[in-house]
């Protein structure tokens, strides 16, 4: 069942993601953390994420910003490191409080708390107008890429911070997208040679066929993305989901999942 889920959110996601800049990791995070603790699905939610970019830049890549993109993408690799870190440290960290509820016994530890309350804001971040309404100017890029970085690194989630300085710097529709594709690769693969020590303990070969599968369905809705959607607008299931997504980050704060 968990193949199937996955699977399809992978593949809507990716559709909706392709253009509208509501990120993949945003809502895969949390729907591999439903089968798999919260520390190896951030690491899973990482290979399909980087690869459904790489599939992406062979889509757009060419009208990439590099002034852009080294200004952004630099600091954001650096900070990457330095939030995959941070994850490492905080998964081992024991339970703050225990519950229990109609007869079954719940955990809260420090790196569900701290990935939810992220996740809740991130959600929110997504779809506020007040926030999208922000202008940041090309000398702040530097700052945008240590904070975007920093936080891929940590929870898997960058899109909102990394669109939030990228949209207002003067780039065409073209670049903005093929430039936000070029630097969440780039963060995704530092952040992922972190947590390659978590692979092992994920036993990862024996959900090979799991990863493959929702990497191809991630492709498959990006490259449907960029024939069906490239002049719609998704503002309303955007609401929808960072909706959904705050009630499974209560649910992941609240140890359930």
């Amino acid at each position: 069942m968990e193949i199937i889920i996955i699977c399809l959110a992978a593949f809507f996601t990716a559709i909706l993601t392709f253009f509208s800049g509501f990120g993949l990791g945003t809502i895969l995070t949390p729907v591999f953390a439903i089968f798999f603790p919260i520390d190896i699905a951030i690491a899973l939610t990482g290979v399909v994420h980087f690869s459904n970019n790489l599939f992406k830049i062979f889509l757009v890549g060419k009208s990439t910003d590099k002034a852009v993109l080294l200004r952004f993408g630099i600091p954001a690799i650096l900070a990457s490191f330095a939030g995959a870190w941070v994850l490492i440290r905080i998964t081992v960290l024991p339970s703050i409080f225990q519950y229990q509820l109609f007869g079954n016994e719940y955990n809260i530890t420090p790196v569900k708390l701290i990935i939810a309350l992220l996740l809740i804001i991130f959600s929110i971040l997504e779809i506020a107008p007040s926030v999208q309404r922000i202008q940041f100017d090309r000398n702040k890029l530097p700052i945008g890429g240590l904070l975007s970085g920093f936080f891929g690194g940590l929870t898997g989630i960058q899109g909102a911070i990394r669109s939030a300085f990228l949209i207002k710097s003067g780039l065409t529709k073209d670049a903005y997208i093929a430039t936000g594709v070029v630097i969440a690769c780039l963060v995704d693969f530092t952040r992922l040679s972190v947590y390659a020590s978590r692979f092992t303990s994920s036993n990862l070969h024996e959900n090979l066929i799991l990863l493959i599968s929702a990497t191809v369905a991630a492709i498959a809705g990006a490259y449907v993305g960029s024939k069906l959607l490239k002049k719609i607008t998704l503002r309303f299931i955007q609401i929808i989901v960072a909706v959904m997504l705050i009630v499974i980050s209560l649910a992941l704060g609240a140890g359930i999942i």
